[in-house]
């Protein structure tokens, strides 16, 4: 059997009930919504859904909202 390489292989993927499952963070603290792939102990890519809504825009910068990356 031959070793599997990021490129021909299934992506490691967690939805967000899992990730809740995980960790003790919760809205507006979760600032993880989907694990898109991963390798233990090595990497990770996952998303981040941002709205309008985010309580980080309330009030910040009027009309030019930044999101901060982390």
């Amino acid at each position: 059997m031959t070793e599997m390489t990021t490129e021909n292989r299934e992506p490691n993927i967690i939805e967000v009930t899992e990730i809740m499952d995980m960790l003790p963070h919760r809205y507006p603290f979760l600032l993880v919504d989907r694990v898109t792939d991963y390798e233990e102990g090595k990497w990770l890519k996952a998303i981040k859904n941002v709205t309008f809504n985010e309580p980080c825009f309330t009030g910040h910068f009027p009309g030019a909202p930044i999101f901060q990356e982390y």
